[in-house]
């Protein structure tokens, strides 16, 4: 029932009408064109034709031939009530137009402040390399310097000996008469050449200038490769953890390498602060590391079995399951990858997550595990209080980085949110979440949750449902295994069953 009630007798005053006012309206109806509106249903506050009321209010006891009714209702109160509801109205849009007229010049003036800050980040970045150029630029003066001393020094050690050289020969090539001179001047010619020869064997002089080079440090090209900008612009955390990512274009790059025997199934993903991706590739027993706007493999290290997920520990460095073994191997990545420790486990150890200088393991199904760096088993979350159980087939897991929320993907249950004494803080496990393979927080504390039916969903950091950051009928992708994302290059990468990963623009 409409609830305006603007024509309600209720409301109406007692003032004097005009009867001569009353008459019928000349407005049609829209849907009996050849008829006018000149009825009015009170019991619905609407209005008109006279088939409108036999089809839609035949039932209704108010219904009124509209001069009739004005004749016996004053209405005038009502009119001045609707204009002043409209004054009101008009105020107010006035006043919101007026605060969004304010917000748009706020806006472009801090746009404007933005892009002065930008320009003079720039500038602090030329000024320093205009600095490293003068450094450069001073190490080749200060070199050819003491090359062109020495050359220098050289050139005078040669011109000394030429001009002895020729003292010696011009004495010679006119003998004197006297005989005892001859003598003299020939062994004087003769010890002039033994000195020269053995300045020349002795320094055996050449060029330098060939063997001078500049070697130009690469990896200050190879940085800015892979920063997409000269910072990130950022939001309020809260609302940044609660707003979807925007998909803006997508690309798959290549991540097979030579010695690969298998098709790639990259379980699991991570990406380090100082820039590189870091793939564990199950088929291959492969640990593998991309890097660049081309996302290239630039580096793997064999592994003895099968991983299964990999998390970073520190800005180089990152620790990855091997379930067949029961164990955790570290790897480093700060030159050529290798390992540097492992801890054993008394299970097949799937998931992996680390926040605090605590691992966090589970198994295949039924547990999740806290682990010190060292091996040491500190807490174990496998059953609610009421004792039933809280996972059935644990695929990922994740932690917050204060370590108050543990997110399990359950292949069965969808996501399962804990805090750090393994509560149930949310589980999400409608038909929507079933087949969850990979959790992976955000640096905003967003969850990315990758499924079997190939969508990557989005959750809150205490595991509501945002949306669909890719949706389950998009064409031409495999099954999503594994997901991660660097917001710095605002990149989003989802690994499939293939020798593929596919890169996001979010």
């Amino acid at each position: 029932m409409a609830t305006s009630g603007l024509l309600n007798t209720d409301i109406l005053s007692d003032e004097i009408f005009d009867e001569s006012q009353a008459r019928a309206p000349a407005k049609r109806c829209d849907r009996h064109s050849h008829k006018p509106i000149d009825m009015y249903c009170q019991t619905h506050d609407k209005v008109g034709c006279s088939t409108c009321m036999a089809d839609d209010h035949r039932s209704c006891q108010n219904t009124f031939y509209i001069p009739e009714f004005i004749r016996n209702n004053i209405y005038q109160s009502v009119s001045r009530k609707i204009q002043t509801e409209l004054n009101k109205i008009t105020k107010t849009l006035a006043e919101q137009a007026s605060k969004f007229k304010q917000d748009k010049q706020r806006l472009l003036e801090r746009k404007a402040e933005l892009l002065a800050d930008i320009r003079r980040f720039r500038q602090e970045i030329n000024d320093q390399l205009d600095k490293l150029e003068k450094n450069s630029v001073n190490e080749i003066e200060d070199k050819v310097k003491c090359l062109e001393s020495k050359i220098d020094d050289g050139l005078k050690q040669i011109e000394a000996l030429e001009a002895r050289v020729t003292t010696a020969s011009n004495k010679i090539a006119f003998p004197n008469p006297y005989q005892p001179d001859v003598f003299v001047n020939m062994k004087m010619a003769d010890d002039a050449a033994n000195v020269a020869n053995k300045y020349m064997k002795d320094t055996k002089i050449k060029s330098t200038v060939e063997e001078l080079d500049f070697k130009h440090d690469r990896t200050i090209l190879t940085q800015l490769e892979q920063i997409i900008a000269l910072g990130s612009l950022t939001e309020d955390p809260t609302k940044m953890a609660s707003s979807l990512f925007r998909i803006r274009g997508d690309k798959s790059y290549c991540v097979k390498v030579k010695s690969d025997t298998e098709d790639c199934y990259i379980s699991s993903a991570c990406c380090l602060e100082d820039g590189p991706i870091i793939l564990a590739d199950h088929n291959n027993k492969k640990l593998k590391q991309i890097r660049g706007y081309n996302y290239t493999v630039t580096d793997y290290y064999d592994l003895p079995e099968r991983p299964w997920q990999v998390c970073s520990i520190s800005k180089t460095d990152v620790a990855l399951t091997l379930p067949l073994q029961n164990e955790v191997h570290f790897i480093s990545g700060e030159e050529k990858m290798k390992r540097t420790n492992k801890i054993k486990t008394d299970f097949e150890c799937y998931g992996l997550a680390y926040t605090n200088n605590n691992l966090y393991i589970s198994d295949a199904s039924t547990s999740v595990y806290v682990y010190t760096l060292s091996g040491t088993k500190l807490q174990h979350f496998s059953e609610t209080q009421s004792g039933q159980k809280l996972f059935s087939n644990i695929h990922s897991i994740a932690v917050s980085k204060d370590g108050t929320r543990i997110y399990v993907a359950d292949f069965y249950n969808g996501l399962i949110v804990l805090d750090n004494n393994g509560q149930v803080i949310t589980t999400s496990n409608g038909k929507q979440f079933c087949g969850a393979k990979c959790c992976y927080i955000t640096k905003a504390g967003s969850v990315l949750v990758s499924t079997y039916g190939s969508s990557v969903l989005q959750f809150t950091p205490d595991g509501e449902l945002i949306g669909e950051v890719i949706k389950a009928d998009s064409e031409g992708r495999s099954e999503s295994l594994s997901v991660c994302c660097n917001q710095q290059m605002s990149r989003m990468f989802v690994c499939s069953i293939d020798d593929n990963i596919g890169v996001y623009g979010i």
